[in-house]
């Protein structure tokens, strides 16, 4: 039994003529009664009671009428849906976000028009830390991932640059440091500092390190380490210490710590939307290059 055959059924049985059904169908009334003679032998039994003119549903045949229209409308409803998920105006994308980033303007934004864009589709976040975003990716787990740069880069990974952070130095109100005019790195040799765990980021750690060491911080005094942005901010709002920063906490900085800029702190992290390349769903492609589109409206 195939699809057709339901639709030439339906057609005949609602207009109880073979005549009139064939006009329906666009086809040819001995094409469509030899489809539904078909139907009958293969069910086993008569759907139909022929008449001078015209025919009448037999009591199996009103039965297998309903039956039939909801098998057919359940069938026009899924193709409607696998339609949209086609064209990338339904689905689910999985999308990973670095701690770090769940404020900036630029995550913020690409969120916000793509539900304006795309109000059918469901976004599934996931906070991970951007190594682990880089391996959820590969593996399928995440679609998409907005993260701080993982280099060297994955050669199945595709990654587009939105923002390159300045590094900041994140210290508690009132600290000694904020009534200097200006900082240098070599100032901050005996002060206690809140550190990343390289594990995060290992690249971006040895960048670090080896720019502190050039500007006379050679040794960083490093009291405790976090492995993600609110336990870091936690320790400095307790005094615990100081802590680089990448510029984008203005975002979301809380009242008790300022930002402070080292004139000779010259590295800048890189945040990056990652997808793999072969990943060929239609509601990522759109998600992409909505994000590459995005402007960040500017906060008072």
């Amino acid at each position: 039994m195939e699809l057709r055959h339901l639709r030439y059924f339906v057609s005949v049985g609602e207009e109880q003529h073979f005549g009139r059904a064939a006009e329906r169908l666009h086809v040819a009334q001995p094409a469509l009664s030899r489809q539904i003679h078909d139907l009958e032998r293969e069910m086993g039994f008569l759907l139909f009671d022929r008449l001078p003119r015209g025919v009448r549903l037999s009591a199996a045949g009103k039965l297998f009428l309903s039956e039939a229209r909801r098998i057919l409308q359940d069938v026009d409803e899924a193709k409607r849906r696998a339609e949209r998920i086609a064209l990338g105006k339904a689905g689910t994308l999985r999308i990973g976000i670095a701690m770090a980033l769940s404020w900036h303007g630029m995550v913020v934004e690409s969120f916000r028009e793509f539900r304006r864009r795309q109000p059918d589709a469901e976004l599934v976040l996931h906070h991970l830390l951007s190594i682990h975003q880089v391996e959820a990716v590969l593996s399928g787990r995440l679609d998409a991932g907005f993260a701080a740069a993982i280099t060297p880069w994955n050669k199945d990974l595709a990654h587009w640059e939105f923002a390159r952070d300045r590094i900041l130095l994140a210290v508690p109100k009132g600290h000694p440091l904020t009534k200097r005019g200006k900082i240098r790195l070599r100032d901050l040799r005996d002060m206690p500092f809140i550190w990343f765990q390289r594990l995060a980021n290992p690249t971006f750690d040895d960048q670090l390190m080896q720019e502190c060491a050039r500007g006379g911080l050679s040794a960083p005094r490093i009291v405790q380490e976090a492995t993600d942005r609110d336990t870091l901010l936690g320790f400095v709002q307790c005094r615990l210490g100081i802590a680089w920063l990448t510029e984008s906490i203005r975002w979301h900085c809380p009242r008790g710590i300022v930002l402070l800029p080292v004139v000779d702190m010259n590295v800048r992290l890189s945040f990056n939307l990652i997808w793999k390349k072969d990943n060929s769903s239609p509601l990522l492609q759109k998600f992409v290059d909505q994000v590459q589109e995005t402007k960040i409206t500017p906060r008072n």
